[in-house]
């Protein structure tokens, strides 16, 4: 699947998020990239040589959000990876859900959920 096929279905999968789960987000921007960087493999205590990655939360999670500064900034950014999501998924289906999965997953961290509290 070619790169405009797989933002089409990301838009698609983001449309698929629950209505009072969307309307929670604020300020936050989900953008497409070919692979991850070895930096952001890292910044998540990820292994490079093994290890991959689906999605990335790139931002100030809201509880340690300051109300005074917040809303200056850029906006927060879910990053949705194209590689691993097409090496994993055998099916248009099943991409869609595992994107949606993945924004979900990733919106935990802004909301400020630790790992092994979030789906």
């Amino acid at each position: 699947m070619g790169v405009r096929e797989f933002e089409k279905t990301v838009r698609q999968a983001l449309e698929r998020i629950p209505d009072d789960l969307q309307a929670a987000i604020e300020n936050v921007a989900v953008t497409v990239e070919d692979r991850p960087r070895v930096e952001d493999l890292l910044s998540v205590g990820l292994n490079p040589k093994t290890d991959t990655l689906l999605g990335l939360y790139q931002g100030v999670p809201l509880p340690e959000r300051g109300p005074s500064t917040y809303g200056l900034d850029l906006p927060d950014r879910i990053v949705v990876y194209r590689r691993p999501l097409l090496e994993i998924c055998s099916s248009r289906r099943e991409l869609l859900d595992e994107i949606r999965d993945t924004v979900i997953h990733e919106l935990g961290h802004y909301f400020g959920l630790p790992e092994d509290e979030l789906p």
